[in-house]
């Protein structure tokens, strides 16, 4: 299993690094400087409160179905038609809450029809999640990789047309979210397409079930009380700038421009999950030990997380203002201002890179193990001390305060999540690895600071820094090529 891990892991990244770069600094990047912090962070507010209710989309479904179909595949045929009914029901319990939560915190006309688009948003990456998590738990892992990025695909050559092909006028954020709507629809369709074909079935025969839904969402609630928890603690940060502050929209934009790079970073994280939960899954039902894989993704994970958390951190500054230009309507003294508070919300955020990494690994092997009640309890008190320091915070330091309450409570949900982990599976105490980490952090950390009085360009400096890490993690053989060159080449 190392070995399919390894190979469908080195895809996946090869795929991903191939799209989202571009889409996130071609295009994600631009659509911000073109419209600018504040109306960027309207759209970012209403996106993410259109996150907060996610969960009733899909009600745990995905990684029950995920885990379920990776144990046992010949439940595709019986479980596909049903649950897609349900998600469609699940549609309109999320309509109800989100827009009667809407209309209770006192949204605008325009807030709302933007609502309306980016609800439908939500449900068409929900419902490509679940077609996903089929391909997952079949282990159709290439297949999935190809599926994880056809959308940004799509987005990107719309947008690109929108952006730089002459065929509009000024360019609204508006266009940007319809530009998603088209693509989750592709997306959508295609990937019905291939489960279809996988089926052995041309059309879909809807029924209600009202036995299997009930049946479904029993097994399924535990995850979605997880995935709630969750989205309340990552989402709920630029929703209670916007509310909390004055000028709510120009720091929750702030906060935007830099959480949306953490939030490119954490699709490495997400990644991994995507392949080791069918993986892990598979595996403890056959009882097969997964220390060993649980080592290996946790290296390869925590290794780049250090190298870029650290560099990060340091050379904030100058990666914010060359990602982000100064507006039409901003002045020089405006901009800098911007491109400070930016800086140090980014170099917050990208710490807790580290921690969100570890949760990848240790919560979905949790996750794989049922351990759901421990996940939720964990989640619950990350939440609460979000949601706490937040209300300390944000009033005296804005945006800057709602970066550290994220560190603050990632590290406190990856720390119980290790020491959870260890307790359940009997894992080896492995002190020559927490020495290594404990080495090349204060390594990086080191290298880092020494690299900004160099006598070179910073993207000089930067990418020396980057490099040294990746020499350093070999040198000290907290990533051993020799191994992952045994594992890639062991034999199923």
């Amino acid at each position: 299993m190392q070995r399919k891990f390894l190979r469908n892991l080195i895809f996946l990244l090869f795929v991903n690094l191939m799209i989202k770069p571009f889409w996130l600094l071609g295009i994600d990047r631009t659509v911000q400087n073109t419209v600018g912090a504040s109306e960027y962070g309207f759209y970012f507010a209403i996106f993410n409160f259109s996150f907060l209710f996610n969960i009733l989309l899909d009600l745990g479904i995905t990684n029950y179905n995920n885990k379920n179909i990776a144990q046992n595949n010949q439940l595709l045929k019986k479980h596909l038609s049903n649950i897609i009914v349900l998600k469609l029901l699940l549609l309109l319990l999320y309509a109800v809450f989100t827009f009667g939560s809407a209309f209770i915190i006192n949204y605008s006309r325009e807030q709302m029809i933007l609502l309306v688009f980016l609800g439908l948003n939500q449900f068409l990456t929900s419902f490509i999640l679940y077609l996903r998590s089929n391909l997952g738990g079949l282990h159709m892992f290439v297949t999935d990789s190809i599926m994880s990025v056809l959308d940004k695909l799509l987005m990107i050559i719309v947008c690109g047309l929108l952006l730089w092909g002459n065929i509009i006028g000024e360019f609204k954020i508006q266009y940007f979210v319809y530009a998603q709507t088209l693509a989750y629809s592709l997306t959508a369709f295609t990937g019905l397409s291939i489960l279809f074909r996988k089926v052995k079935t041309n059309f879909l025969r809807l029924s209600w079930n009202r036995p299997f839904f009930i049946m479904i969402l029993k097994q399924s609630l535990p995850f979605a009380l997880l995935v709630l928890l969750m989205s309340f603690y990552n989402r709920l940060d630029s929703v209670m700038l916007e509310r909390l502050l004055v000028d709510g929209a120009k720091y929750s934009g702030i906060y935007a421009s830099a959480y949306r790079l953490l939030d490119a970073t954490n699709m490495i994280g997400l990644l991994f999950a995507v392949l080791l939960l069918p993986i892990f899954a598979k595996m403890l039902k056959q009882k097969q030990s997964i220390e060993k894989l649980t080592k290996l993704s946790f290296t390869l994970i925590i290794t780049p997380a250090i190298i870029i958390a650290t560099s990060a951190f340091y050379y904030s500054s100058e990666i914010m203002e060359l990602l982000y230009t100064k507006h039409i309507d901003e002045t020089q003294i405006e901009y800098a201002l911007r491109m400070e508070k930016s800086s140090s919300v980014f170099g917050v955020l990208m710490i807790s890179f580290c921690a969100i990494g570890s949760t990848y690994v240790f919560g979905t092997l949790m996750t794989s193990n049922n351990n759901l009640k421990y996940l939720n309890i964990v989640a619950s008190c990350g939440m609460l001390l979000n949601i706490c320091l937040n209300l300390i915070l944000i009033p005296s330091l804005q945006a800057y305060g709602s970066a550290i309450s994220t560190l603050f409570t990632q590290l406190l949900v990856a720390t119980i999540q290790i020491f959870i982990v260890a307790k359940i599976f009997h894992f080896n105490k492995n002190y020559l690895l927490l020495l290594k980490l404990v080495v090349f952090a204060t390594s990086m950390i080191a290298i880092s600071k020494f690299s900004l009085h160099l006598p070179f360009e910073w993207y000089i400096s930067f990418l020396m820094v980057i490099i040294s890490g990746i020499l350093l993690s070999i040198l000290i053989k907290l990533v051993s090529l020799k191994n992952l060159y045994a594992i890639f080449n062991q034999e199923d």
